[in-house]
């Protein structure tokens, strides 16, 4: 088990691993250490260099960092990994976590909203979220200064996850060490990236589809046209889970972003009983088994690599038309991708779209 973990870890700190990249690569090999066997093959097949693979001296490191700070890794496909998270077609591979792990198994409801946010706003998503607690919801948000702080607040005697950009080390905004601090003790931390990561711009999207994933809906109080919580919500609806937002002033830049949600199809809840009554038939599901793997990659086809190489260019398009395009076996089109992926010739983008990178 603990070279697993090791094999693991060095798949996907591999610089040229990400999440779609290392699911196809245990689907198809079964195992961490046996893709890393295959991984140069893969990509000389794909037309390029093996990439450089984190080494094991390196993974060593990173799992005794881990322990000496009291976490523990979470493993997509094992038993304590969160099954909704599981769910995404991106989920993280591997998750740090420091807290308590049974809040996992009570229904989570995100709230997530402006750093600037109003007093008003800051006091609402306090209340809110203890209303939350005290119906037997557990509260997940990002650990940013305004909404999310105070919905972290509102829910530390009940039950509240925050999910963090950087490593589970890093306190980002320093201000919050004692309140992340606190929620090692008495709630739960998550991270994706490794201990000693200090959060870049480029890690927010990924910390917002986390704080999406393991929730049965996503609440948005207070939000610019264009701000970091669109993207959470955005996500949420993309996997299926419930959209809410709370109503502001037209007047107030920062109320936009809800009510442009609310004018979209997001449920208006201006309560913990409308947050009740609109995750009722979510909070019902049954969720997936959280494996991830049980579609494997098919074998190699030197016809459909041809045919799905010379279907792309610079241009993002849909997986699914390429598999139409190309005639192959759904399978086929996935191992070739994977090849392509592994030789530094593909780029994928949001949305299950890839493009031809440029030589």
């Amino acid at each position: 088990m603990a070279d697993d973990l090791l094999a693991r870890i060095r798949l996907i700190r591999s610089p040229s691993i990400g999440p779609v990249t290392y699911r196809q690569l245990i689907a198809r090999f079964r195992s961490a250490q046996a893709a890393l066997d295959a991984i140069p093959d893969l990509a000389q097949r794909g037309g390029g260099k093996p990439p450089r693979l984190f080494r094991t001296d390196e993974a060593e490191r990173e799992r005794a960092r881990v322990e000496k700070l009291g976490a523990r890794y979470l493993t997509l496909g094992q038993g304590l990994y969160p099954s909704l998270l599981a769910e995404m077609d991106d989920a993280p591979p591997l998750l740090i976590a420091k807290g308590d792990l049974k809040l996992f198994d009570r229904p989570a409801v995100a709230i997530v909203g402006a750093r600037n946010a109003s007093a008003a706003a800051c006091r609402f998503a306090r209340g809110l979220a203890h209303d939350l607690g005290r119906e037997g919801l557990i509260v997940v948000s990002g650990l940013a200064r305004g909404i999310d702080s105070a919905a972290h607040d509102g829910a530390l005697e009940s039950g509240t996850i925050g999910v963090i950009a950087g490593g589970i080390d890093i306190f980002y905004p320093p201000e919050n060490q004692a309140r992340q601090t606190a929620m090692f003790e008495r709630g739960l931390v998550l991270a994706e990236m490794p201990p000693g990561t200090e959060p870049r711009a480029r890690h927010f999207p990924y910390r917002n589809r986390i704080i999406a994933g393991v929730s049965v809906g996503t609440i948005v109080i207070e939000a610019a046209p264009r701000s970091g919580s669109l993207i959470t919500a955005r996500l949420a609806a993309e996997a299926g889970r419930e959209v809410m937002a709370i109503p502001g002033s037209p007047l107030d830049p920062r109320a936009q972003g809800c009510n442009q949600l609310i004018r979209d199809g997001a449920t208006l809840v201006q309560s913990a009983a409308d947050v009740v009554e609109a995750i009722q038939p979510s909070n019902t599901r049954v969720a997936s088994p959280p494996s991830g793997f049980d579609h494997p990659v098919a074998q190699f086809d030197g016809e459909a690599v041809d045919a799905v190489e010379g279907l792309l260019g610079p241009s993002p398009v849909p997986v699914d038309e390429i598999i139409r395009l190309s005639g192959a076996a759904s399978g086929a089109v996935q191992m070739a991708l994977l090849e392509l992926d592994l030789a530094g010739r593909l780029d994928r983008h949001a949305g299950n779209r890839v493009s031809l990178r440029p030589a």
